[in-house]
């Protein structure tokens, strides 16, 4: 029996076995939850829902976190099957692909701004509060995904380092508001991983070479690594957690400084 047997997991966000939150789907699976996962639009419906049948579950459903809507309806679904829920895992974040390549004061417009927070950092506060009803009287757990961007500034990344930026104020914010009815809420932020969102960063491979010569494990982090670290974070382990961004980046982002070797 794994040390989540019992819970029920909501997983927004998954899109193919090389997002994070597949990584995130197979921990907790192996770990003995129970889960359910959203969509964004029909063209991944049929795809979602196969990778969700590899994990024992049948539970999906439409969710395009744009809209208020739908946000409501997919926690009236899976109300409608369980009578609780205990972890939303957030894995969420876009923005228009003008906004993710060269100078970030040349390319940073007004809606590509409002889109990028909205989508990545505005979602999360909205999952959030629409779960309150499941998760009352459960101890529950959120957590979202974050990247070093958001207090660095990393090439290319631009208008995400400000989104990602809100989204971890998001987690102090809600940390706050939710633990006097139990529940906790942190980030993992992840060190690169090549995953689809990734590939529409500027320079991505670039980055990817970079950090697995610099961070002190000499590698780059895995969907797998996250997704450990989001079991233990989403568990009764880390009953004492809460308001936390929890790097899983092989240590780069505690180097100030690398010299090649002799």
């Amino acid at each position: 029996m794994g040390f989540m047997a019992g819970k029920r997991a909501l997983i927004v966000g998954l899109a193919s076995k090389r997002s994070i939150a597949w990584g995130i789907a197979q921990a907790f699976h192996r770990e003995g939850a129970e889960l359910a996962f959203t969509y964004q639009n029909e063209k991944l419906c049929s795809r979602v829902e196969q990778m969700a049948s590899t994990v024992g579950s049948s539970l999906t459903c439409p969710l395009d976190v744009a809209e208020d809507a739908e946000i409501e309806s997919a926690f009236d679904y899976l109300g409608n099957h369980w009578d609780g829920l205990d972890i939303v895992v957030h894995s969420v974040g876009f923005a228009p692909r003008d906004q993710l390549s060269g100078r970030y004061v040349d390319v940073v417009s007004r809606e590509g701004y409002r889109v990028a927070h909205e989508i990545s950092a505005y979602s999360f506060a909205a999952l959030a509060r629409e779960s309150r009803k499941l998760m009352a009287g459960r101890n529950g757990a959120l957590l979202t995904l974050s990247y070093l961007g958001a207090v660095r500034a990393i090439p290319n990344y631009n208008v995400m380092g400000p989104a990602k930026a809100s989204l971890e104020a998001n987690v102090r914010f809600l940390a706050a508001d939710l633990g006097p009815e139990g529940v906790r809420v942190n980030a993992i932020s992840a060190g690169p991983i090549k995953t689809l969102a990734a590939a529409g960063s500027g320079g991505f491979r670039k980055i990817l070479g970079h950090v697995a010569g610099m961070t002190p494990l000499r590698k780059n982090v895995t969907i797998e690594d996250v997704g450990n670290a989001a079991a233990f974070l989403c568990s009764d382990l880390a009953a004492g957690i809460t308001g936390e961004i929890l790097y899983v980046d092989a240590g780069y982002s505690h180097v100030g400084m690398s010299l090649d070797e002799d």
